[in-house]
């Protein structure tokens, strides 16, 4: 039988994509690699939090207090009955106050080189588990649902192609922030490798960012899962929206015609990143191509619950003339490619990464689409709920 090894990554917060395996002990170059992820995000938790904004500084008066008429109470239930379930040492670990810096405090790397809080799905009791599939299963809509069991399965792939004690389709960390109530903030997080999805709730209105969805191998083609296929949707809507542009279209809404490297700007601790917009404005869409921008926004919002997914998508329709959509890579059947959506109210991205845990399938260093990585944010200042969450902190101390 071959040693269990823990699978280190260093992603794009890096310089270089590197991926090395060890043995279930630590080494000193391992544990400087564990160091150097910390430093990164006491770095990050170190500055304010602002917000994703342009340069010419935050938008106000974007996300007011407001009554969406779609209720949460089923949200707060399956909160409460999942924090009654835990020991008095468990509660510590897994419930902050809401506004904690803990909101923050993600990453979407392997947990043998990052440390979470709350308890994981692999060691909750069976009782615990279902409750904590329960708030998933009233938080998300059932594509949302199916989206994130699929995406933990790739880790299961990753454990078995790099013989990974530290790879698992259920080491993934839930906690709670506030008191789940359906007056006052709170929220939950749900933060692993591949995905993370951070679930703010302030009476009937809901924010579903930042959530990070990813998946290695997209694809699988061995194992215990083999067949499990992710993201091909987003990859494949995206790519036919830049297609149907027209010559001149494409060529503005392309900021480079190469693909290299990891693009994703907005990944993790990157709260307060200022990134303009680029790329083709959606005022200079035709009405069917504005329509057709809509349905693949609405890929990623859509795995949100239904009814708060609306909600969220009128907001989104609002800036529809003040979007961007944005390119970097080539347009074919077979091309790697990034992109990016991008208004006032809402980022989103899409990046086809260097293979980390399936270096051993792909070409080294190259960026590949068996390996992806998507990025959804509230910009100016709405990530987390923290505008909403400012406004009613404002008028109610805690």
């Amino acid at each position: 039988m071959r040693p269990l090894v823990l699978l280190f990554c260093l992603l794009t917060v890096i310089s270089d994509s590197v991926c090395f395996a060890q043995e279930a002990s630590y080494s000193d170059g391992h544990l400087n690699v564990k160091k150097r992820f910390t430093a990164i995000e006491v770095e990050a938790l170190t500055a304010d939090f602002r917000g994703i904004t342009t340069s010419t500084g935050k938008r106000e008066g974007l996300f007011p207090i407001k009554q969406t008429g779609v209720s949460t109470a089923p949200i707060v239930r399956a909160a409460q009955a999942y924090l009654s379930l835990l020991s008095a040492p468990e509660l510590i670990r897994t419930q902050f106050a809401v506004d904690d810096p803990e909101w923050r405090r993600w990453f979407n790397v392997d947990n043998g080189i990052y440390v979470r809080q709350g308890l994981s799905l692999k060691e909750m009791n069976e009782q615990q588990r279902a409750a904590a599939w329960h708030l998933f299963q009233v938080s998300l809509s059932a594509k949302g649902i199916e989206l994130s069991r699929n995406i933990m399965k790739t880790d299961q792939t990753l454990a078995e192609l790099n013989d990974s004690l530290f790879l698992d389709e259920q080491l993934y960390f839930l906690t709670v922030m506030g008191t789940p109530s359906e007056k006052k903030p709170w929220g939950w997080q749900l933060d692993g490798h591949h995905l993370v999805i951070n679930y703010f709730v302030m009476g009937d209105q809901v924010v579903m960012t930042p959530s990070f969805w990813g998946a290695e191998p997209a694809i699988t083609t061995s194992g215990k899962y083999a067949g499990n296929t992710v993201l091909q949707n987003e990859q494949n809507q995206g790519l036919a929206f830049m297609q149907k542009l027209s010559a001149e279209q494409q060529k503005k809404a392309t900021l480079d015609t190469r693909k290299t490297k990891d693009d994703m700007q907005a990944g993790a601790h990157k709260d307060n990143l200022v990134l303009d917009y680029a790329g083709l404005n959606g005022a200079a869409m035709t009405a069917t191509q504005q329509q057709e921008l809509l349905e693949l926004i609405s890929l990623y919002i859509s795995n949100l619950r239904e009814g708060h997914a609306e909600v969220r998508m009128d907001e989104v329709k609002t800036h529809l003339n003040d979007t961007w959509f944005a390119w970097i890579g080539g347009t074919t059947k077979e091309s790697v490619f990034y992109y990016r959506i991008h208004s006032p109210v809402l980022l989103i991205e899409f990046d086809h990464q260097r293979p980390v845990g399936t270096a051993m399938l792909n070409q080294p260093g190259i960026p590949t689409r068996d390996h992806i990585h998507i990025i959804v944010r509230t910009p100016n200042g709405n990530d987390y709920g923290k505008d909403l969450l400012g406004q009613h902190l404002a008028k109610h101390a805690h």
